[in-house]
């Protein structure tokens, strides 16, 4: 099958994906509230446990996709997502409302961007990072997509039976085209001994001590990314910011991320994936000293919302392009697992830690603990790059 057909057939997948399960609450956790009566610590308390549910199996996950192939595990992932919103849509009460978010969590690690960066990988090989490229192009679309549908639907139809449409959708339209296009993603092949892998993949303690360096450079932008766009709206009202401004500056993050991806996939080909990590990384301190240094003002605030929003969009591509570089193909799924696992882990508890912290704290201050944060966690790919200059 052509790429570019596969390539838009998990894009398709990812937007769907991703819209219907982590943006999904975004919209609709207002309309669930009112509904139903449940308490905040409920609604996002389950998401926060889907997350953590995902993190806890990330690396099995990855190696059942090493296993079995990327087109079994993301059509379980299709399934997963139809059963976890149906279950919600259908039975809407506090303990088939928990049940419904685990299994969403099995679906996101099931039939998102690490799975899918797998499953490209299984098909087009070493080469995949245009394939990855081009794929998260499609997935930043999500949340543009699926929260003014979320909310309109809602009004039309009320908050259950749209989670009723959006398990059809995964059940009629992702499960099919995960069935259809990834006929190639069937595993990691015999011949792919680790014997046969090029002498440049590290291995050993070498590539321990990588692995170690770029998950904790990913799970500390992950935990400045998580926490800040949970509380986008409150953070910039909290600095001085009036409602309507504070709610046209975190929608520049999404198309921000979108233009990133488009410019990696122009101008990226000039660039290592080493590079490209130091790139993606280091844009989120600089995005927060800006905005502290021009005194958290109104052209701050848009610069700090495009640098922000971009760094998200790059680290989403080096995330998948820096490990094949890096480790090769044999056992990428895995690989990515064990790199994702802290990640999502404190993914699910940076909205609440990050909440704690503006109690306690001025939104200014909260701003530069999250700052010092991405300093650290730019720190750490810097290292990683230090030690291996030959792929920077």
């Amino acid at each position: 099958m052509p790429l570019w057909i596969v390539i838009c057939g998990l894009g398709l997948t990812q937007i769907i994906g991703w819209g219907t399960t982590y943006y999904m609450l975004g919209a609709l956790s207002q309309d669930i509230a009112l509904s139903t009566g449940w308490s905040g610590t409920l609604i996002f308390g389950a998401f926060s446990g889907a997350l953590l549910l995902s993190g806890l199996i990330s690396r099995w996950a990855g190696r059942l996709i090493d296993t079995v192939g990327g087109r079994r595990v993301m059509m379980a992932g299709s399934l997963c997502a139809a059963a976890g919103l149906a279950v919600i849509g259908l039975f809407p009460h506090p303990v088939t409302y928990v049940a419904g978010w685990l299994l969403l969590g099995l679906a996101m690690r099931f039939a998102t961007y690490d799975a899918a960066f797998a499953s490209l990988t299984q098909i087009v090989g070493q080469g995949a990072r245009r394939a990855i490229s081009y794929l998260t192009l499609f997935g930043g679309l999500a949340s543009t997509v699926f929260w003014p549908v979320s909310h309109y639907l809602a009004l039309g139809i009320g908050w259950a039976d749209t989670l009723l449409v959006y398990a059809a959708l995964n059940l009629f339209v992702c499960l099919p085209i995960h069935w259809a296009v990834l006929q190639a993603a069937g595993g990691d092949r015999p011949a792919e001994s680790v014997a046969m892998a090029p002498a440049a993949h590290l291995a050993g303690g070498e590539r321990l001590k990588a692995i170690v360096l770029f998950a904790t450079a990913i799970a500390l932008n992950g935990l400045v990314f998580s926490a800040i766009s949970a509380h986008s709206v409150p953070l910039f009202q909290g600095l001085g910011f009036r409602g309507d401004e504070a709610v046209f500056m975190a929608a520049l993050i999404g198309p921000a991320q979108v233009a990133s991806r488009l410019g990696e996939i122009m101008m990226g080909r000039r660039l290592s994936p080493m590079q490209l990590g130091l790139i993606a990384f280091g844009l989120l301190p600089v995005a927060v000293g800006m905005f502290a240094l021009m005194g958290f003002s109104w052209p701050a605030a848009i610069l700090f919302a495009v640098l922000y929003g971009a760094s998200n969009g790059l680290v989403t591509i080096a995330k998948g392009a820096v490990p094949l570089m890096l480790f090769g193909t044999k056992g990428y799924g895995e690989v990515l697992g064990v790199i994702s696992a802290p990640n999502l882990i404190l993914n699910a508890a940076a909205p609440l830690l990050f909440a704690l912290l503006l109690g306690m704290v001025s939104p200014q201050v909260s701003l530069l603990v999250a700052g010092a944060a991405a300093i650290a966690s730019t720190l750490f790919m810097l290292w990683l790059a230090r030690l291996h200059p030959q792929k920077a």
